[in-house]
């Protein structure tokens, strides 16, 4: 028969708290992971605008918004304006300009933060345009999370002279 001692009894108490302790933090694991909302829930999109263009390229620009606690990450965007999107950053390059490219891994936005979309910074970029894009009409493109979530925004068309970067198509 066990005779509790005061030495066997503390580890009994020693074993079931670490049991406990265990338990309890894979059920707030679980918890918080199943209280984890996608990511397109998090993120708002303001004051977007689609460059006008009779063909070639384009981009959009705006400010995405992160208003979770975890940082997301947009890995891609579609519309039917386009059938090429990219992604792009303005990055210096080997002789010091200034040039456009497809951002590796996509836009972060960090948590609480806005990410801007604007001329001469980041941007979406739309190649082969499938039609013109004129003043006045407005584009929906839809974002695409790492966790694969969506989000879908429509931005207006808006005449702008300026941005007239260089691309890196290496």
């Amino acid at each position: 028969m066990f005779t509790p001692t005061k030495r066997n009894t503390a580890r009994l108490a020693l074993v079931l708290s670490a049991a406990l302790a265990l338990a309890g933090c894979t059920a707030a694991d679980a918890a918080d992971d199943a209280a984890a909302a996608p990511a397109a829930e998090a993120v708002t999109v303001t004051d977007s605008w689609v460059k006008a263009a009779d063909s070639g390229m384009s981009a959009a620009f705006g400010g995405l918004t992160n208003g979770g606690a975890q940082d997301v990450t947009v890995v891609s965007a579609t519309t039917e304006a386009s059938p090429m999107l990219e992604l792009h950053e303005t990055v210096e390059n080997e002789t010091g300009e200034l040039i456009m490219r497809e951002i590796d891994g996509g836009f972060v936005i960090p948590a609480g933060r806005t990410l801007a979309l604007e001329p001469g910074g980041s941007h979406i970029m739309l190649m082969d345009l499938a039609h013109p894009l004129e003043a006045g009409e407005e584009v929906t493109f839809t974002l695409t999370f790492s966790d694969d979530s969506t989000f879908e925004f429509t931005a207006p068309v808006k005449d702008y002279s300026g941005a007239n970067e260089n691309y890196d198509r290496s």
